[in-house]
């Protein structure tokens, strides 16, 4: 059996590597930080021209027509440059959900514009976890409500909204976020680097994405994301422990470098273990999304879950590891931190996909495919 990817998936990402260690190094994320660009535009650019936004597009739609475990990889490598780009919300949310749900003509229009960069999308990931409880309503083609949050919302072009119609029919809906009856509001994030915004629409033109959604189908998105910010999870978490590695062989005290203290030896072997955890974790959720395999609902929730607490545990203990000054700004130690915690909310908090994992290993215990 084959546990891990092809060598040309792992070209892949040795190419995507290089170009992310040239244009997207600590300065650039730090520039983003500080609030001097909303983005990396020039980044965003970039990574257009490699390809990696239309990597799971079809052809047909101006994409490579490769597919999801080349965007895994693409994935993990963005998650361990903490690159400050709107990726997630325009690859993994709005352009899968345009593909599994938009009419021809919408995936025509929206799909070429995604891969070829000039277009962002988004969508408000958590309302996607219980979209029928939105509080968005459409009348005649017009929407009016809010969503009380929508990453990367500020930079947006565009956004997919679960709304119910007059009669109370659930339903995705385009929406151009410069147009009439849109407005955003910035909000503060714990991690800079990805904007987050309130949409407030007030009677705002939209159109219907496709026929219709039906709830499997778009469960079969939400994990297909789920598994795709595992992995982007687990690339920041492996960088996090590199970093903590790095700085245990450097630092010297007491005579000693401090990796060859006990404390600091578990810490790391800890960190270790999490991130392995993960990674096995990332790969069943793979391969189960690739094969379209009935695991699928409870591999995602089991990668989610994984992934979010090796980032987090990693991240925290790299600033451990680093002692006094690993909190301080002149390290890029609290980088990691915050998009661990900006990504554990993305698509639900850590408390719902531990809930989901719970629910779903049970109803397939039930009937008997766990």
């Amino acid at each position: 059996m084959d546990f891990g990817f092809s060598s040309e998936q792992e070209e892949l990402r040795q190419s995507l590597r290089t170009l992310l260690a040239r244009e997207c190094d600590m300065g650039r994320v730090r520039a983003a930080l500080d609030g001097r660009v909303a983005f990396d535009e020039p980044l965003w650019r970039a990574l257009a021209e490699f390809g990696a936004m239309g990597v799971a597009i079809p052809e047909e739609y101006g994409g490579l027509g490769l597919g999801l475990l080349e965007l895994c990889v693409i994935a993990e490598e963005l998650g361990r440059a903490v690159a400050p780009v709107p990726f997630s919300s325009a690859v993994y949310l709005y352009a899968q959900l345009v593909l599994a749900f938009g009419s021809e003509r919408q995936r025509r229009d929206r799909l070429p514009q995604i891969a070829a960069g000039r277009e962002i999308g988004t969508c408000p990931a958590d309302a996607l976890m219980s979209p029928d409880r939105t509080s968005l309503r459409v009348s005649r083609g017009r929407l009016t409500g809010r969503v009380p949050m929508a990453h990367d919302g500020l930079v947006a072009d565009w956004a997919v909204l679960p709304a119910l119609d007059e009669e109370g029919r659930l339903g995705l809906y385009l929406a151009r976020l410069s147009g009439p009856g849109a407005a955003r509001e910035p909000l503060a994030s714990i991690d800079p680097t990805r904007t987050c915004a309130s949409l407030v629409f007030t009677d705002c033109e939209v159109e219907r994405l496709g026929d219709g959604v039906e709830m499997p189908d778009l469960s079969r998105v939400v994990d297909t994301a789920a598994v795709l910010l595992a992995f982007e999870q687990l690339g920041g978490a492996e960088r996090a422990l590199e970093a903590g590695c790095d700085y245990a062989r450097q630092r010297v005290a007491f005579g000693r470098q401090i990796g060859s203290f006990q404390a600091i030896k578990h810490m790391l072997a800890n960190m270790y273990v999490a991130k392995t955890l993960a990674r096995s974790n990332a790969y069943y959720g793979a391969w189960a999304m690739a094969t379209g395999h009935g695991e699928l609902p409870v591999a995602a929730a089991t990668a989610r879950v994984s992934a979010t607490q090796a980032f987090q545990e990693c991240a925290m203990n790299a600033i451990q590891v680093h002692g006094g000054v690993g909190f301080t700004w002149d390290y890029d130690c609290h980088v990691f931190f915050r998009r661990s915690n900006a990504l554990a909310l993305v698509l639900g908090p850590l408390s719902t996909w531990e809930s989901l994992l719970v629910e779903r290993l049970r109803d397939g215990a039930r009937t008997g495919d766990a």
